[in-house]
Formats: structure tokens, sequence, C-alpha cells
């Protein structure tokens, strides 16, 4: 899947596939987070592992308030207990397929949105 890329000094996605996330410096594996400023490849593999833990040195980078989840080709979805958890960081999360995540994160990015990107 092609991307055009919006802005050059941030990290928006020029083009992604099942297993990799090209953006205009680099190339990162799945599962990976991305923000305004900050990528970094991940270790977790399911959605049940995401937490404060996990999110805490990843948000610290890029003041996030919408954190975006790409589950992969089907939407699934926090639970209730982890919904609460991260809300209470002052980070929203929306879920949804890795496709719609990717173009989502783009769009958002594109309109100076203080947003990131976890894609399982």
């Amino acid at each position: 899947m092609e991307f055009n890329q919006q802005e050059s000094s941030h990290n928006s996605i020029i083009s992604a596939d099942h297993a990799q996330i090209k953006l205009a410096h680099t190339t990162l594996n799945t599962p990976c987070f991305i923000s305004t400023n900050y990528y970094c490849e991940v270790n977790i593999s399911k959605l049940d592992e995401i937490d404060k833990t996990l999110l805490f040195p990843l948000s610290i980078h890029d003041d996030i308030n919408l954190l975006i989840i790409g589950t992969g080709k089907m939407p699934q979805f926090l639970s209730p207990k982890q919904q609460i958890t991260i809300k209470q960081m002052g980070i929203n999360t929306e879920s949804m397929n890795s496709d719609s995540a990717r173009r989502s994160f783009n769009l958002l990015l594109s309109d100076a949105r203080s947003v990131g990107l976890l894609l399982l």
C-alpha cells in the first residue's frame, strides 16, 4: 500500500505491508510505534499486553493525546480496564484494522494533531 508523504519533518508513512512500515528516513518492522517525532519497534505480540508500562516510555517522546492501535486485518478492541488505565495517562485510544490505522494516522499527522500509532 502506497501513501503520500505529508510533511518531511514528521514521521508520516510512505508505504506499508503486513510486516514493514516505510517512513521517509527508515523502515520499521511490525510491531512498532510511530509518533510525530519518534518511532521504534516494540516487543509486543497481543493486544492484552498494552498497559502503562509499555506506553509510558513511548509517549514521553511526543505529547500524544490520541493513540491509534492497528490490530492487523481484523479490528480488535482494548478491554474496558485497559481503556481506563490509558485514559488516566491522558491518552484517548482508537482501535481499528491496520490499514485504516495507518491512513488515519497520516491524516491526523498532516492536520498537526498529537497522535501516536501502535501497529501490532
